[in-house]
């Protein structure tokens, strides 16, 4: 089988970003953002979701990490939905209810062809190294951008930190469950033929 993999290069006056995905491989996962929280969010993902991913990207975070991490979001979003193809055999649908420490939290995914966000978290207002108010950022550009319906729903937690690693982890095996292929089924996961 062809290996299902993408390679993402986007470049603006605010960002410069590089993007290496192969869905099929579990490795390696080289992860250099620029900003460290969400270098640690990104591994996170791929690791749980199986999948190899390499990012390099730098940008204007001297006024703050806003345009590079929607820009990521962006970008990641592309390389999801080029590396998926036409999606046949693939299962689709993904969800996962994800515990981390005290924080728990729900992703369900539909590899649809409909981009959607319905994001329901609420992080603590605290000063520290990163803006959480940012993570509905990137999934806002990530689910457009690779045509996805995802819904995230923090159901508790107290540390932003376990929050915010709790909705990675767990769109990683969300992920992971949407995009392996079902070798008995050769076909569009839709009785409309087209996702």
């Amino acid at each position: 089988m062809k290996q299902r993999k993408s390679k993402i290069a986007r470049v603006t006056k605010e960002t410069k970003i590089k993007i290496d995905l192969n869905l099929d491989k579990i490795k390696p996962i080289k992860i250099k953002t620029s900003v460290p929280f969400l270098d640690h969010m990104l591994n996170l993902a791929a690791y749980h979701g199986g999948f190899s991913l390499i990012v390099k990207s730098s940008g204007d975070t001297e006024i703050d990490d806003h345009h590079l991490v929607e820009d990521i979001g962006i970008a990641l979003g592309m390389a999801f939905d080029k590396a998926l193809g036409n999606k046949k055999g693939i299962n689709r649908y993904g969800n996962f209810l994800l515990p981390m420490d005290e924080a728990l939290s729900y992703i369900s995914l539909d590899l649809s062809g409909r981009p959607y966000l319905d994001y329901k978290v609420k992080f603590k207002p605290i000063k520290c190294g990163f803006d959480f108010d940012l993570l509905e950022d990137f999934f806002y550009s990530f689910a457009i951008n690779s045509k996805i319906t995802l819904h995230i729903s923090l159901r508790k937690g107290r540390n932003n930190h376990h929050i915010a690693e709790s909705i990675f982890k767990g769109f990683g095996r969300s992920m992971s469950q949407a995009i392996k292929i079902d070798t008995r089924k050769k076909r569009i996961p839709s009785t409309k033929g087209k996702l």
